[in-house]
């Protein structure tokens, strides 16, 4: 299948309370089959509750509450000419994903 280029970039501002269930992580570039699919690409690299000693409030599992899933605080933008190869697994390619789970 062929493969895009995305940049996910903060749509929000800072002080959106939006935030508050979520991190911001900047902007991440990611290679994936769609922007739908970038979406989730960025989302699996975050730390889950099943990767540490926390427990989920909600089922098995915290993905579904990802920044990136979440289209007020994130846009998905097509890159073309990105220097970067678009032949290649769905990864994340560039940008820092914080490894701090959010708690309240």
């Amino acid at each position: 299948m062929k493969m895009g280029i995305y940049k996910l970039q903060p749509l929000a501002e800072p002080t959106d309370s939006n935030w508050d269930r979520a991190p911001c992580h900047g902007e991440v570039i990611v290679r994936a089959l769609s922007p739908a699919d970038a979406r989730i690409v960025a989302s699996e690299a975050e730390p889950d509750f099943l990767e540490t000693d926390a427990l989920p409030g909600d089922g098995v599992s915290t993905r579904f509450a990802s920044a990136f899933r979440d289209d007020k605080l994130y846009t998905v933008v097509g890159m073309k000419d990105s220097g970067f190869p678009e032949d290649g697994q769905r990864a994340v390619l560039s940008g820092r994903i914080s490894n701090v789970l959010k708690t309240t």
